[in-house]
């Protein structure tokens, strides 16, 4: 291996500790607890080292969105896999979506609700969440019903998981009425 590989692939190194850490300060203590002070810290590099990777904060929730959209279009395609049916492949998603967002909040942040510098439904979206969506649609394109574009039934199927899952983690919908939000969601609008 030459020196230059060698160096590269240390840097890779780096960069995947400093994501893998903010990561889990977020998911312990919020994104507010994630600062490159206290990244360097837990890493053992200087803030320099963190800044020759990323120029900030905003830079590091991209990576950890990029890392976490891919995370969910696995999970998405793993709910749904083993589903029979239409109903039960969306149903499935639904559940997979929650979950997903449930198990890991601050991923979720990174992706949705925090600005992490990527372009969203753009010609320059990162193929990461390009991937993320077409999990959604894959599933949901099926039963999007006559006339209707797929797209945009994915796009409002999924601002309504979306919803469910700022309102209920915000304490405004009642969590133990999710599966039965999940059933209406279906049956009202996925054309089965």
């Amino acid at each position: 291996m030459s020196v230059k590989e060698r160096k590269e692939r240390e840097r890779a190194g780096r960069e995947r500790l400093i994501v893998a850490t903010a990561r889990q300060l977020a998911e312990q203590h919020g994104w507010d607890a994630v600062t490159t002070r206290r990244l360097a810290e837990s890493i053992e590099y200087s803030q320099p080292v963190l800044y020759s990777h990323f120029r900030g904060k905003r830079e590091i929730i991209g990576a950890v969105a990029l890392e976490g959209a891919a995370e969910l279009a696995v999970a998405l395609r793993a709910a749904t896999a083993a589903a029979a049916g239409p109903r039960a492949r969306v149903t499935a998603l639904a559940r997979g979506y929650l979950d997903f967002a449930a198990r890991n909040p601050a991923v979720y942040d990174a992706l949705f609700q925090l600005d992490g510098g990527l372009a969203y439904a753009q010609e320059d979206t990162p193929a990461p969440l390009k991937d993320a969506f077409a999990a959604l649609l894959e599933c949901l394109g099926e039963v999007a019903g006559e006339g209707v574009h797929p797209g945009l039934f994915t796009e409002l199927f999924w601002a309504s998981l979306h919803g469910i899952v700022t309102l209920t983690r915000a304490g405004r919908l009642p969590p133990a009425d999710t599966e039965e939000r999940v059933r209406l969601l279906v049956a009202r609008l996925a054309v089965l």
